[in-house]
């Protein structure tokens, strides 16, 4: 890229500091036209309310189709106009779908508005539908199991090396990144940092930092960078994320930052293992911070140093191994979740520290990064499925009956009466528990 090129907003600058100047505003960006995109997407339906709307499409000609052939038939035969005309009258009655056609979009907006009491929002009634039947749960590390806050806790300077000099040269290299573990080691140097005496600063992708401090060559990053300089540094015994330091070809070092694990994450990660849900970790971390965390939370499966592109690659091999009615859910938080979170059968974004793309990207949010909300929002949708189910059987069967008692001459308006309306009613009054059991809940 070259001085006066277009940058579009929204894209992430992966290998320096740019200078950009601002040429439109923000309802022409491109951010904005995306944004309105997924705001003004169709409403995503369960699968139980696009089988109500295909249903509703054939049955009301049927019935009708049956009303007539009862009206006009039987008279031919056995004469009695009024009485098969009374008869296929109450028979048009009986067979409104309004109790189906209402009932069940009602109980998904239920269970969306339960969930949202909880404080989980979900996008559309088939992400609470596909929560029911949830396999795989992958988890990113970096603010979604831990807490998101890196602090230095060891340095481990070369032979001739102060601690002061180590912390310094990597505190100027790393002064224009904004990832997690840059903006600890500034916390740590505790100073001012002239950004004058940084130049020249390229960062490299799953590696790290190389930048001119004072016009000296510095490289600040983890093994991989190290191994590309030709260096195989000493490895520290602590447990976290390395960053290895060298100084014109000089190795300074090293610094050891961790970040510590979510009090909610246990509890969270036990959870889903009652249910028999597998859980896989994929983080761009270190294999020792990253291995060790997931033996802290008793994870299934741990990968380290990935790329976002790495991210995706894992996410299609758990998605193989998944069965035909299972889905994978993908818990992230970070801009560079949002290639996962779309991917995912279900992604589901941290609403307090998530990132707008993560946001936009995933189909489920939780609005205060608890968890343990993980294990709610399943409660909900089983219970909101099994309302479904119940009016689906209620109404149904209700009309059947009914239905061949007016054929037969065996019903009056009122049991069509109630057949159309007392049922609606009744599986109207069944949905409404999803707001009223979750309501409860919260109070207790």
């Amino acid at each position: 890229m070259a001085a006066g090129d277009e940058v579009v907003s929204g894209c992430v600058n992966l290998t320096g500091v740019l200078t950009v100047e601002v040429t439109k505003p923000f309802g022409e960006s491109t951010v904005a036209k995306i944004l309105e995109l997924v705001e003004n997407a169709a409403s995503k339906k369960a699968r139980a309310e696009n089988f109500i709307t295909k249903f509703a499409r054939y049955y009301t000609p049927a019935v009708v189709i049956g009303a007539v052939l009862l009206a006009v038939v039987p008279p031919l035969f056995v004469g009695g106009w009024s009485e098969w005309i009374h008869r296929a009258l109450i028979f048009l009655v009986i067979s409104c779908p309004c109790a189906l056609v209402i009932s069940i979009p009602l109980s998904f907006f239920g269970g969306i508005g339960g969930a949202s009491r909880q404080g989980i929002l979900v996008k559309g009634g088939n992400y609470l539908e596909m929560l029911a039947k949830l396999e795989t749960v992958v988890f990113d590390k970096t603010g979604t199991l831990t807490e998101g806050v890196f602090r230095l806790q060891h340095l481990y300077p070369a032979e001739g090396v102060s601690d002061a000099e180590l912390l310094e040269t990597a505190a100027l290299a790393e002064c224009h990144s904004g990832h997690p573990i840059a903006q600890s080691l500034r916390r740590a140097y505790g100073r001012e940092i002239d950004p004058e005496r940084v130049s020249n600063v390229t960062e490299t992708p799953g590696q790290g930092i190389s930048a001119a401090v004072d016009g000296a060559s510095v490289h600040a990053g983890n093994e991989k960078l190290m191994d590309s300089l030709g260096l195989v540094p000493p490895k520290p015994d602590a447990p976290g994320t390395v960053v290895y330091v060298t100084k014109n070809g000089k190795y300074l070092g090293s610094a050891v930052i961790a970040d510590s694990i979510k009090s909610s994450a246990r509890e969270a990660v036990a959870a889903l293992k009652t249910r028999h849900v597998r859980t896989v970790m994929l983080t761009g971390d270190s294999r020792t911070a990253a291995e060790a965390a997931g033996a802290a939370l008793s994870l299934d499966e741990v990968h380290a140093e990935l790329l976002p592109g790495d991210k995706v690659e894992r996410l299609e091999a758990v998605l193989a191994k998944k069965s035909s009615r299972g889905t994978v859910a993908y818990v992230g938080d970070g801009v560079n979740d949002a290639p996962v979170l779309s991917r995912a059968d279900i992604g589901i974004a941290m609403g307090a520290m998530g990132s707008d793309a993560a946001l936009e990207a995933a189909d489920i949010v939780l609005m205060d990064d608890d968890l343990t909300k993980l294990s709610t929002a399943m409660d909900i949708s089983q219970k909101c499925l099994r309302i479904v189910r119940q009016n689906i059987v209620l109404a149904l069967g209700i009309k059947a009956l009914c239905l061949v008692l007016g054929a037969f001459g065996l019903a009056s308006m009122w049991e069509a009466v109630f057949a159309d309306v007392g049922v609606a009613v009744l599986a109207i009054l069944n949905a409404s528990r999803m707001l009223r059991g979750d309501r409860k809940k919260q109070e207790t």
